[in-house]
């Protein structure tokens, strides 16, 4: 199913803007800077041979854009989609995708001095560039530019692939 058209769109990011989204009542924050749009969300095409990462794929205006799990990182379990959902599109290393929200909450600043380094919180999660602290609440802030392994992207690449040869 085809993306639709009407978006909500976001305002040119600053240094340290940050898009805050909930998923399953965790609070999430996207560098605004590789934050394309916003959209509802829509059905998704499963994508055989996929990573576990990869919910599917969503076609975007011609493009295929794969959609990542944010709840798989997270360890939280899956959830259908749902129309009251978002599809945030982002660039994550160098490629369109989309990841699935439950809501989106603002758009807020986070000053250096408000994130913790996430090796201080849980050693390992390379996905993580730190936790925030915004208002009343922490929110994980998420490395889109490493939200894929190397691995996941290649398999990734391979199942796309594969799909555009059918």
């Amino acid at each position: 199913m085809q993306a639709q058209l009407s978006s909500e769109r976001i305002r040119p990011p600053r240094a340290g803007d940050v898009l805050v989204v909930e998923v399953a009542g965790t609070r999430c924050a996207l560098p605004l800077v590789d934050v394309l749009e916003v959209l509802r969300a829509v059905a998704l095409t499963p994508l055989p041979t996929a990573p576990p990462i990869v919910e599917g794929v969503i076609d975007v205006r011609g493009e295929v854009v794969p959609v990542l799990d944010i709840r798989r990182r997270l360890g939280l379990p899956p959830a259908p989609v749902s129309s009251a959902q978002r599809l945030v599109l982002a660039t994550a290393a160098g490629r369109t995708v989309a990841l699935r929200v439950d809501a989106i909450e603002w758009i807020t600043r986070l000053a250096a001095t408000d994130i913790a380094e996430p090796d201080r919180i849980a050693h390992g999660i390379g996905w993580l560039a730190g936790v925030g602290r915004v208002a009343d609440a922490l929110v994980l802030v998420h490395d889109l530019g490493t939200f894929l392994r190397q691995a996941e992207a290649e398999a990734l690449d391979d199942a796309l692939t594969a799909a555009a040869g059918e």
